[in-house]
């Protein structure tokens, strides 16, 4: 099973937003030198907690500043754009770093209602046909003629001799079927409920096609780790992203993440408790060996391809060092897989 990362670029109530897309860089480059597969940013728009508004950009930024690790999206928000100005976007990227970019979509909005209607000028998005844009956009990838004629009068430029891996990001087994069928990677969310869809998996491993875009299955699944010598430790840096959490949950502003002193000091009722012990429920908090046995059980007994992992730490020093832990544990070697 490969290792690789999910990046949000958290902001902390330490630092900046330049610091956290600072933060970003060395954390590729850390996740290339200990040879995670590939690193992903996340599209989120509103959220004063993280700096990920735009990954298409930090995936230029990052990718010149690494050699070999893919980099990629986790994803664009497919119901803000429209599939040229997606495939434009990707195939620049696809010319000036070949076979290292990802293209990972997904369906959700990145944001809220209010994000939605900005990004879509005040207008309603269409959210019926999200599929039929991945097929606009892997026709366009591959220089064919789309079925629909609006995009059949405007080539997507630059040409380019190679496309980008692509990967659907979904949690049901209609988009896992989506993905299998149109010849996707296909990324599965665990963090964000503390679940897993057993019934996608099977649904995906069972039906995948190779594609252009992926030459074999992947099944892709991102957990939230927090590693550390102890489970004590893993556990104290590990309650601001739980605050942050509960506090989506609750519908309450997010805010910048607390530093460890400040959730650590920080008074929770009863029912804090309760939401607290219900995030908690499904994360990979504790030492190396207890998270990747935990990992390793995971993937053997849902073959998952590719674990990535999302850490959320304060400072940047102990969020990486969970990240060394972790490619110790699974002996980590710079290279690996094709896709």
């Amino acid at each position: 099973m490969d290792l690789s990362i999910l990046d949000q670029v958290p902001v902390s109530t330490s630092g900046s937003a330049r610091e956290s897309l600072e933060n970003a860089v060395s954390l590729a480059q850390l996740a290339e030198e200990l040879g995670y597969r590939r690193i992903w940013f996340s599209e989120h728009h509103g959220a004063t907690n993280l700096a990920s508004s735009a990954p298409e950009i930090i995936v230029a930024h990052v990718a010149s500043k690494t050699n070999t690790i893919h980099v990629g999206t986790g994803g664009i928000m497919m119901m803000h754009y429209s599939p040229l100005k997606i495939v434009e976007t990707f195939k620049t990227l696809e010319v000036l770093h070949p076979g290292r970019i990802d293209l990972g979509v997904g369906r959700a909005p990145g944001g809220d209602r209010n994000a939605i209607f900005a990004l879509s000028q005040g207008k309603a998005p269409n959210l019926t046909s999200l599929y039929d844009k991945i097929d606009v956009m892997q026709d366009l990838l591959l220089d064919k003629q789309p079925q629909y004629e609006v995009y059949q009068h405007t080539p997507a430029t630059p040409e380019s001799e190679t496309v980008p891996a692509m990967w659907l990001l979904g949690s049901s087994g209609d988009s896992a079927m989506q993905a299998a069928t149109k010849g996707m990677g296909y990324s599965y969310a665990q963090f964000f409920s503390g679940k897993l869809n057993p019934e996608a998996f099977e649904i995906y491993n069972a039906n995948f096609k190779p594609s252009p875009f992926m030459e074999k299955k992947k099944l892709s699944v991102a957990f939230y780790a927090m590693v550390c010598e102890t489970k004590e430790e893993a556990e104290y840096y590990s309650l601001p992203y739980l605050i942050s959490r509960m506090n989506l949950m609750r519908g309450l502003p997010m805010g910048k993440m607390l530093t460890p002193e400040e959730a650590a000091n920080q008074s929770f009722s009863e029912m804090d408790r309760l939401f607290l012990k219900k995030v908690r429920e499904g994360l990979l908090i504790g030492t190396p060996e207890s998270v990747a046995t935990e990992l390793r059980e995971y993937g053997e007994r849902y073959q998952i391809d590719e674990a990535m992992i999302v850490t959320f730490a304060d400072p940047q020093e102990v969020r990486q060092q969970s990240y060394r832990y972790l490619a110790q544990e699974f002996n980590l070697q710079k290279g690996g897989s094709d896709l």
